[in-house]
C-alpha cells in the first residue's frame, strides 16, 4: 500500500522527534511492505521565517493533498512578541480549521514500566489508567469573536463561548463509536449548572446516548471531573467535553502518566485524513540537544497508522516496540529514574525502530 504523509517538523525540538517517528514509520514499511512518501511542509515559526505567515496556503494545500498529516511542535520564544494573530499557534490552529478536524483524541495511558514515575499515589497507580479524552476542537470559546474595548474609562475584555447542536453531536457521537471498540463507557464533561452552551451540550449528548444502549453514560461536572482524574482515574474509559475543558483536561491527565513526552494525540473530521502529533510544546530549552523525548511522536504516528490508514497491525507493532524499550530500562531525561539507562532522542527512536 502507497499512502502519502504530510510533514510538519514545526520549531523547536519538533526536527528531532519528527526524524525519530519517520524512522520507526520507515520500519513498519519495511517489515509490512508498504510505501509512505513524506511531503515536508512548513507551519508556525519556521513558515514565518521563511513567508511571514504561520500557515502558508502552500501548506494547507499539502495537506489537504495527503492521506495524513504528522506534525512537531510549533512556537517557541522567538516568536512571543508578535501580534496575537500572527504567532505560531495561529497557524495550527488555521490548519485544523482548514482541515475540518473537529475531535482531537488524546490517550491517557500509563506503561506499566513507568508507574513509578506517576505523580499520583502508588494505590491510585496500581487500579490502572488507560482512558481517551476526546476533545471538541474547532468550535468553542477558543473560536468564538473576542474583543477588548474601553468601557468607562477602562480595558473590558469579551471571548464569546457558542456551540450548535450539531456541533455537540457529531463530537459525542465520535465518543460513543471510540466507546464501542474499549470499554464501553462514556463520561461526559460539562459546567451545565452556570453556562448555556453546557447546558445545550448536556441536552444533545443524552439523546446520542440513548442511541448507544450498550453504552454506560454519565454526566460530570468539569471541577469534578479535575479532581477525579488525580482522585480515581481508572473509572474513566471514554471523556468527551468541549474545546477549552478539554484543553485542560487532557494536560492534566498526560501528568499523571508520568511524562507529557509519552502523549500522543490525533484530530479527525469527517474523513480519514487526520492530524498527528504529540501534545507537549517545541521545549525550546532543550531544542537541537538531542534531549527530546520522541516517544509521543512515535505513539503519534501509530496512532496515524491506526486511525487514517487502518493499519491495525502496523500501528500495535509501534506501541509493543515502546513497551520493549521502556521494558529494557531505557529513558529518555523527563521520564529517568533509579536503575534506568539514560538515553537521547536519537536513540531512543532507532531502539525503537530496531525493535519492530
Amino acid at each position: 500500500m502507497q499512502k502519502t504523509i504530510a510533514v510538519i517538523k514545526g520549531d523547536g525540538i519538533g526536527p528531532e522527534i519528527v526524524e525519530q517517528a519517520l524512522q520507526v514509520l520507515q520500519a513498519v514499511a519495511q517489515k509490512f511492505g508498504h510505501t509512505f512518501v513524506y511531503n515536508q511542509v512548513l507551519l508556525g515559526g519556521a513558515a514565518i521565517d521563511a513567508t511571514g505567515e504561520a500557515m502558508p496556503q502552500a501548506t494547507l494545500d499539502a495537506c489537504l493533498a495527503a492521506d495524513a498529516v504528522l506534525l512537531g511542535a510549533v512556537g517557541g520564544p522567538k516568536w512571543e512578541n508578535l501580534p496575537g494573530d500572527k504567532r505560531p499557534e495561529k497557524g495550527l490552529l488555521a490548519l485544523r480549521k482548514g482541515l475540518g478536524l473537529y475531535a482531537n483524541l488524546r490517550p491517557a495511558r500509563l506503561f506499566s514500566a513507568l508507574a513509578a514515575a506517576s505523580p499520583l499515589r502508588a494505590d491510585i497507580a496500581a487500579a490502572g489508567i488507560d482512558f481517551l479524552v476526546v476533545r471538541e476542537l474547532i468550535g468553542g470559546v477558543y473560536f468564538g469573536e473576542h474583543s477588548t474595548a474601553m468601557v468607562n474609562g477602562e480595558k473590558k475584555a469579551t471571548d464569546v463561548m457558542s456551540y450548535a447542536e450539531d456541533e455537540v453531536e457529531r463530537i459525542v457521537r465520535t465518543a460513543f463509536t471510540i466507546a464501542m471498540g474499549r470499554r464501553k463507557k462514556v463520561t461526559s464533561v460539562d459546567k451545565a449548572n452556570v453556562l448555556d452552551t453546557s447546558r445545550l451540550w448536556r441536552e444533545v449528548a443524552e439523546k446520542i446516548a440513548a442511541e448507544y444502549p450498550e453504552v454506560t453514560y454519565e454526566n460530570m461536572l468539569v471541577d469534578n471531573a479535575a479532581m477525579q482524574i488525580v482522585k480515581n482515574p481508572a473509572q474513566f474509559d471514554v471523556m468527551v467535553t468541549e474545546n477549552m475543558f478539554g484543553d485542560i483536561l487532557s494536560d492534566e491527565a498526560s501528568m499523571i502518566t508520568g511524562s507529557i513526552g509519552m502523549i500522543p494525540s490525533a484530530s479527525l473530521g469527517e474523513g480519514t485524513r487526520g492530524l498527528y502529533e504529540p501534545i507537549h510544546g517545541s521545549a525550546p530549552d532543550i531544542a537541537g540537544q538531542d534531549k527530546a523525548n520522541p516517544v509521543g511522536t512515535i505513539l503519534s504516528a501509530a496512532m496515524l497508522l491506526r486511525h487514517s490508514f487502518n493499519m491495525q497491525a502496523e500501528a500495535a507493532a509501534i506501541e509493543a516496540a515502546v513497551d520493549k524499550a521502556l521494558a529494557q530500562n531505557l529513558r529518555t531525561g523527563d521520564m529517568m529514574s533509579e536503575g534506568c539507562v539514560l538515553v537521547g532522542c536519537a536513540k531512543m527512536g532507532s531502539t525503537i525502530a530496531a525493535l519492530i
